[in-house]
């Protein structure tokens, strides 16, 4: 785990490795004043002159020498610090900054089956709270955790050598406070697991109501909606009270320890002075070398009171960090092979024997053997009832997913050996749920080229009657598209969607029910485009209404992930039952008796 996030690092690697060399230099500058103090304080008592310019040896040092001296430790001691600071607040910043991208990098190779894994609220919950909590552990690592130990070291030995054996009574508490803080991180880790499932909920209950506020205000749920946000707040807090009361315990225990052991050295101090009992080392045990002996308790025992800030922050982190890594790791389970082809020769489609289902544990296939075989230019409409895998079997075409049996081939080529950017760039797809982004008509419609030119943006709007009402808003092809397409209706937003698909100029055109929310005069237009003016292009058509399917080439009648029947309209029309009832339904008023007729998205007068 520790690796994988390391190698998010990068660029930062120098400021990283920096803030605790700086660090080194200030907790050595700090473990030596007090020291100096001490030959100070000592000087003063056997009588030193105020100042004198000669240096002869260290124990002849004036106390205007003594003073110099300390001015300038401090001030390099405060110069490392600032550095040691800043480098390490960049370096921490720019770790951050690169999880991120890494992250959403990776997101954007995954496969539809990688990105069923995750949901949306978990993704963002990683991208901004698990990557805050992983930044803050970072900065305390490279700085504080670098600055305790050695503190606690250097501070140490320093003990030793004013107070000899004394020094023990440190050493001492280290070993029963390390022990108190593994059983705080022991008992913590479970409850971070969940409190982190807990963000999850919270984040998804937010995107959810904000993504369906229409219909949360049509059907008038506001309190509904805030009852279940207050829910999961509620849940979240109890969580992370219960976790933050364990972690509490930290701050008493650190002080017990810390004022234990100034009572202990000063009672067990004393004694020794009083007594004039050898301490070891070589010690002079005496009032000046207690006092500095209590300034490095207090640094020692300071030390370990960071430690264990640093040991909650850590704890933390891990379940943060390896919800990180859980993205970073996850291989997409779709790859370009190695000599992989680039070149699309027709948009011929051929099903071979193809079974498919969701999920490697799933006991039922979503597509049972399916063989087909469709002609390059051929227009081919599929109808079938809800849940009868009509989008499951266009998606293997663009290798959204892999088949679980059998081939799909276009051109007369296995997708599974073509460049996978190669192939979807010949094949446009205009999924179910239409999506635009925020920005202007002509950013989004440059999704399908980047290069297009006006005029090019133009003509796809028109095959795709869009051009008519863009031309009625004041900034037409400039006019400002908020996230969603929440200014533009449902007809609008398919219209921009094929013409963003028709500029990609792809050997093969699949409308996913794009055409659901246009008025059927619109949708006659639309097919009629398609006819006259990308006659060689492949086109595939999902639909719910039979007047969209009735003059193609062939239609293919879908029931329950398999073939029913292949036909054309003509062949279809009294042959057929699923066919035949749902166009008696549809265009004569008739009462449907079978699930067949349960079409998906059911309103086909939706208009703009």
């Amino acid at each position: 785990m520790i690796k994988t996030l390391l190698k998010s690092v990068r660029e930062y690697k120098t400021a990283s490795i920096l803030s605790p060399i700086f660090v080194s230099f200030e907790v050595i500058l700090e473990c030596l004043l007090p020291f100096v103090i001490a030959e100070l304080v000592g000087s003063i008592k056997n009588g030193v002159q105020l100042w004198k310019w000669e240096w002869t040896s260290w124990s002849s040092l004036s106390i205007g020498q003594y003073a110099l001296i300390l001015v300038l430790m401090s001030l390099a001691s405060l110069a490392c610090g600032a550095l040691a600071g800043a480098f390490c607040a960049k370096a921490a910043a720019g770790f951050a900054k690169n999880l991120r991208k890494d992250m959403y990098y990776r997101v954007q190779e995954f496969s539809f089956e990688n990105i069923d894994k995750f949901s949306t609220s978990s993704l963002v919950t990683r991208m901004t709270t698990d990557v805050t909590n992983v930044q803050f552990a970072y900065m305390m690592i490279i700085r504080t955790a670098i600055r305790s130990p050695m503190m606690m070291i250097f501070s140490a030995v320093m003990a030793f050598v004013m107070g000899g054996n004394l020094a023990w009574i440190f050493v001492g508490v280290i070993f029963p406070l390390a022990a108190i803080l593994f059983i705080i991180m022991w008992r913590t880790l479970p409850l971070f697991r969940k409190l982190f499932k807990k963000y999850d909920n919270l984040n998804e209950s937010i995107q959810e109501n904000v993504k369906g506020i229409r219909v949360v205000k049509s059907y008038v749920r506001e309190e509904y909606e805030k009852q279940k946000f207050d829910n999961a707040a509620t849940e979240l807090q109890r969580d992370f009270t219960k976790a933050e009361r364990i972690l509490a315990w930290n701050n008493p225990v650190m002080q017990f320890f810390f004022y234990g052991v100034l009572s202990a050295i000063l009672f067990v101090g004393s004694y020794l002075i009083l007594d004039n009992v050898s301490v070891g080392f070589g010690a002079s045990l005496n009032s000046e070398s207690i006092s500095q002996l209590i300034v490095y308790g207090m640094q020692i025992l300071m030390s370990l009171m960071m430690f264990s800030m640093i040991f909650a922050m850590i704890t933390m982190s891990i379940e943060s960090s390896r919800r990180i890594c859980e993205v970073l790791t996850e291989e997409s389970t779709i790859h370009s092979p190695e000599n992989a082809k680039h070149e699309v020769v027709d948009g011929s489609i051929d099903f071979e024997g193809v079974s498919f289902k969701y999920s490697k544990s799933a006991k039922k296939n979503v597509l049972e053997n399916i063989n087909l075989h469709i002609h390059s230019g051929e227009t081919v409409g599929i109808i079938g009832g809800t849940g009868s895998s009509k989008t499951s079997l266009v998606n293997l075409i663009s290798r959204l997913y892999d088949v679980t049996e059998g081939s799909v081939k276009v051109g007369g080529t296995d997708v599974r050996d073509y460049d996978v950017e190669s192939l979807r760039n010949q094949v446009a797809v205009v999924l179910q749920k239409n999506e635009l982004f925020s920005g202007t008509i002509k950013e989004n419609l440059r999704w399908g080229d980047p290069n297009a030119t006006d005029d090019e943006l133009i003509e796809a709007c028109k095959l795709a009657q869009a051009d008519e009402f863009i031309q009625t808003f004041p900034q037409k092809y400039d006019t400002y598209i908020e996230q969603g397409g929440t200014n533009v209706s449902g007809g609008q937003k398919q219209r921009l969607c094929i013409a963003r698909a028709l500029l990609k100029k792809p050997k093969i055109l699949i409308l996913d029910d794009s055409t659901s929310a246009v008025d059927t005069h619109t949708d006659a237009l639309i097919r009629k485009a398609f006819r006259e003016y990308i006659p060689s292009t492949t086109k595939i058509i999902i639909a719910q209404r039979t007047s969209s399917v009735e003059d193609a080439d062939r239609i293919i009648i879908m029931d329950n992930g398999k073939i029913d029947a292949v036909g054309t309209h003509e062949e279809l029309l009294g042959k057929n039952a699923i066919y035949t009832e749902v166009y008696t339904t549809q265009n004569k008023g008739g009462k449907a008796v079978s699930s067949f007729s349960e079409m998906d998205g059911g309103d086909n007068n939706a208009a703009d």
